[in-house]
């Protein structure tokens, strides 16, 4: 058996994983209509945020870690396209070759117990660039609130060049990188593209959809990752006198899987579709290689921040090859609720600044990136309201986790995760799974525990009672 469970933690998980009952039907939800434009909200941003400057208060926001070369350290996201829950080898999955985001790792701190907010891109996205959870952050059918700050929007108001290359995936104009605060943009803005040909899967009639800025650009022919890294690469080059926030969004191994040939002969003893899932996966790593070095070759490696993750699980569509990805030992995938659907593999690496080498069990949110890397960059949140939590003290010292639950609520399904103890409603079904001794979600508890039920369904009605809402309505097999 390829996966093995003593890479995924290093040490025993404080807040382990789950279980609900095995008969009960996978949690596919259907991907978003797209709705008729309208007018884009006249509600203006706050100004005030995006002319920030970072002030030297500001440097001592608790948790944050000074970088020695610079004041104000460089950022570099990169973000993966439907990577499955253990599918690195530093997470387990022995037979993909992931020398660089292992790297990452080896200098890093690696996540086990990781989460986005939802189990589809778009949601996932917002909430991630806007720190909260996607409910309150989407104008739903067309892109992020315009009155919501984003993690481009806080870093360019502190002075820094900001620039988003690959998918978005989070609407057209003004909900486009340029309307949320990036400088520079080259990329596609849909869910799914070829990458060579760069016309559009997701589209009633097939159109080119690759852009810089706002204009349609064509390179016709050439692979969109390598697109993706030579664009970012020379970003770096350019922004390496300032400070830079650098979003690097892969479209792999999201469908269509088309890795490059040298990868394919890496895994030439595979068989099935995880032949061609660990090839995109690899050729990703080779990327992610590619722009570590050019930090590297120009000095910048030690004052930059690394954030490597993905935005849900691996996918199970028929697009996909059937589904080549895994999510180890854990239930489910890409439009579920399930663990193999909402944790994902997330690394940070700052040499020099961070712990190397070391492993954190704690629960995290992608919601927390925006006022964590604010407070090691010294950047002032200001006013913000914010659903995530700055993980500093987690990263830099191993102390407990800020997270008192987790919450997920898709259509007419929702989760919520406290300590051990994970409970998911399909509608139809309540689920209890204790994580820690059933990763598999297998066991259905909800009949032994009725008081853990009673607890959490308060919880997540007190949550509720925040002012989240369901979006996305639609869902199926």
């Amino acid at each position: 058996m390829w996966w093995h469970a003593d890479k995924l933690t290093r040490k025993r998980s404080t807040c382990p994983l789950g279980a609900l009952t095995p008969k009960s039907p996978p949690l596919f939800f259907g991907s978003l209509v797209r709705r008729q434009p309208m007018n884009p909200p006249q509600m203006s941003r706050r100004q005030c945020l995006l002319t920030l400057a970072t002030s030297a208060a500001s440097l001592s926001l608790a948790g944050a870690v000074p970088l020695r070369a610079r004041a104000r350290p460089n950022v570099v996201f990169i973000l993966t396209d439907d990577q499955g829950t253990v599918d690195m080898n530093c997470y387990g999955a022995t037979d993909l070759i992931t020398p660089h985001m292992d790297g990452l790792a080896a200098q890093g701190v690696r996540f086990t117990d990781f989460y986005v907010t939802a189990p589809i891109c778009t949601a996932s996205r917002i909430s991630l660039l806007t720190g909260r959870h996607f409910q309150r952050a989407y104008n739903a059918g067309l892109g992020i609130h315009e009155s919501e700050t984003t993690m481009a929007e806080l870093f360019r108001g502190a002075g820094y060049r900001t620039g988003f290359f690959g998918k978005w995936h989070i609407g057209g104009p003004p909900w486009d990188p340029q309307g949320q605060g990036f400088d520079e943009f080259v990329g596609h803005r849909v869910g799914a593209i070829d990458n060579y040909s760069h016309y559009s899967y997701w589209s009633a009639v097939p159109r080119h959809a690759m852009y810089r800025g706002r204009e349609q650009y064509r390179e016709d022919g050439t692979f969109f990752p390598d697109i993706v890294t030579r664009e970012s690469i020379d970003f770096i080059s350019r922004s390496q006198d300032d400070p830079f926030f650098l979003f690097v969004s892969f479209n792999q191994p999201h469908f269509p899987l088309q890795p490059e040939e040298r990868f394919l002969r890496q895994y030439e003893h595979v068989e099935g579709a995880r032949r061609i899932y660990g090839a995109a996966v690899s050729s990703v790593d080779d990327k992610i290689g590619q722009i570590v070095a050019a930090l590297d070759e120009r000095g910048l490696r030690q004052d930059t921040i690394i954030v490597l993750m993905s935005d849900n699980g691996h996918s199970v569509e028929p697009a996909a090859e059937g589904g080549g990805g895994s999510a180890g030992p854990f239930r489910g995938a890409k439009k579920t609720l399930f663990e193999g659907g909402i944790r994902v593999p997330c690394i940070i690496s700052a040499p020099g600044q961070i712990p190397q080498g070391q492993v954190r069990s704690q629960v995290g949110s992608a919601m927390d990136w925006l006022p964590t890397l604010a407070a090691y960059s010294g950047v002032d949140t200001g006013d913000l309201v914010l659903d995530g939590h700055n993980l500093a003290q987690v990263i830099d010292a191993d102390e407990p986790t800020p997270h008192a639950a987790l919450h997920w609520l898709l259509a007419t399904h929702w989760a919520i995760r406290e300590g051990d103890w994970k409970m998911v409603s399909t509608g139809d079904d309540l689920l209890l799974a204790n994580l820690r001794s059933d990763p598999g979600e297998s066991n259905n508890l909800a009949a032994e525990r009725p008081d853990v039920v009673t607890h959490l369904q308060g919880l997540h009605e007190a949550w509720l009672a925040t002012g989240i809402e369901p979006i996305y309505q639609a869902y199926g097999p």
